[in-house]
């Protein structure tokens, strides 16, 4: 009998691990055009608090009692589909499980790159998709702009720091605590920012940029977001990726520095990955080639084991991960 996590109250503020309940399903007889996946590893990500709340957003809310779902890899044990066999491993968001029996239609084979299986969930997947076009399309990011990047040790936030650095940008890295920060000087920023550190924000930016910032690389909102808007230049640029800092916010805070936008022209465009997944194939080889060279690297957290999977995901509003967040079947 196969597992998966589901819904059982919809959350007010951080979720609780009472909200989640792990429940036998059945799997349906495999017919023709399906394919049967034992998952491998399961993504945990920030935007799944959104789809927790029953709320118009660009993902469908997750049903109460209704097994969840999220991105995974996992291998093929049977299959009734043309073009998969057992032993293929695929790319699929059926997560939050351990199995599945699908339309062939819902996998994507693995494409033939040198690296582990997982980064097709982190920097070769969603979260580095997310990055590099973020930096490179939304922030139309150019050489010796300055870039200023929040959760720099994040899963996002640390491709788009060395994203950012090969591109000839100077970037400052935002962390909690001096172990994430020093995860994100390795990873090449010019300055590191420890938010959890004595001392304002704002006073931590004007000293790590003087001159401004060209680029703001939002992944938290918050604070963050005013401190950006203080230290933008005129005409900055500034990618709208996730605001997690307010995710689990009732009654989130407003911005001192709202007016700038204006003053300073700012340009702020939010931006989903979904809409650049026509690229997808232009971010592999690209992406692919970089970490072949050794040009980007990889930081991972794991958990391990199905029953794991809601901690895990609590873990990323308590600064629990450093890079990408897993679950280890």
């Amino acid at each position: 009998m196969a597992q998966a996590w589901t819904l059982t109250a919809r959350p007010v503020g951080l979720p609780k691990l009472a909200d989640f309940s792990l429940v036998d399903i059945a799997l349906p007889p495999l017919e023709d055009g399906l394919v049967h996946v034992r998952n491998l590893w399961l993504s945990v990500d920030p935007y799944m608090r959104g789809r927790m709340n029953d709320a118009k957003s660009y993902a469908q809310p997750y049903m109460l009692n209704q097994p969840m779902v999220g991105g995974a890899v996992g291998e093929v044990v049977e299959s009734r589909a043309t073009g998969f066999a057992v032993g293929d491993l695929v790319l699929h968001s059926w997560g939050w499980r351990d199995e599945v029996v699908a339309a062939a239609g819902s996998f994507a084979k693995l494409p033939s790159l040198d690296v582990p299986e997982q980064r097709f969930l982190g920097h070769l997947g969603m979260p580095g998709m997310t990055a590099y076009f973020g930096v490179l399309e939304v922030a139309s990011a150019k050489a010796g702009d300055v870039l200023f990047v929040s959760a720099a040790a994040g899963a996002v936030g640390s491709a788009v720091v060395q994203i950012a650095k090969i591109k000839g940008l100077t970037v400052i890295g935002s962390a909690g605590g001096a172990q994430k920060c020093a995860v994100v000087r390795e990873l090449g920023a010019d300055a590191v920012i420890d938010y959890q550190a004595e001392g304002s924000l704002d006073d931590k930016l004007a000293a790590a940029a003087p001159d401004g910032i060209d680029i703001y690389f939002d992944n938290l909102g918050g604070a963050h977001l005013d401190a950006a808007l203080g230290a933008a230049k005129d005409n900055a640029r500034f990618a709208m990726c996730g605001m997690i800092e307010t995710y689990n916010d009732q009654n989130p805070p407003g911005l001192r520095n709202m007016m700038r936008i204006v003053r300073a022209r700012i340009r702020m465009q939010g931006f989903i990955i979904f809409d650049y997944n026509h690229r997808l194939g232009e971010f592999h080889a690209q992406m692919g080639r970089w970490m072949a060279e050794g040009r980007i690297q990889s930081t991972e957290t794991l958990r391990h084991g199905l029953d794991q999977t809601p901690a895990a995901f609590l873990e990323l509003f308590s600064g629990g991960n450093s890079g990408k967040m897993l679950v280890k079947l």
